[in-house]
């Protein structure tokens, strides 16, 4: 319930420089990078049930699925900053997608403000069992002794 109570102080703050109208005044459209059934689709429906209830006004979650994120993380990169779009984005999105790729259009720190963490949820890096490694560090040495395999 505090992340819930933060989320809502900050959309409050987000918006504060809008329009004379009282934030919220229209649907807010909630973007999500997956796909309906995907990775976010749970928690996005039950955040969204919770912040129609302390806003009062409906919140609409929009999938824009597509490159591991991208497309919908573009879509709100893309919305004007009135505080009428905000985007539910996990690790992948935000983090590794931006490890991985040098060409995307979205540099998190420069495009986005984190307003609130609304879940966690831990990560593992498994490898296959025959692979004799046993750490992190001794992955990443056999991986630099096989250069392209």
């Amino acid at each position: 319930m505090k992340v819930l109570k933060a989320a809502v102080a900050a959309l409050f703050a987000a918006a504060s420089f809008a329009a004379s109208a009282a934030y919220p005044d229209k649907p807010i459209r909630l973007v999500i990078g997956f796909p309906a059934g995907g990775p976010l689709d749970q928690h996005a429906r039950l955040l969204a049930d919770r912040l129609q209830a302390v806003l009062g006004q409906p919140l609409i979650v929009d999938y824009k699925a597509g490159a591991g994120g991208t497309v919908g993380a573009q879509e709100v990169m893309k919305a004007a900053p009135d505080g009428y779009t905000l985007m539910l984005a996990n690790t992948g999105v935000m983090v590794i997608n931006p490890g991985l790729y040098t060409r995307l259009p979205y540099q998190t720190l420069r495009d986005f403000t984190p307003i609130a963490r609304t879940a966690m949820q831990p990560l593992a890096l498994l490898v296959d069992p025959k692979l004799p490694v046993n750490s992190l560090k001794e992955f990443i040495d056999y991986a630099r002794t096989r250069p392209g395999q």
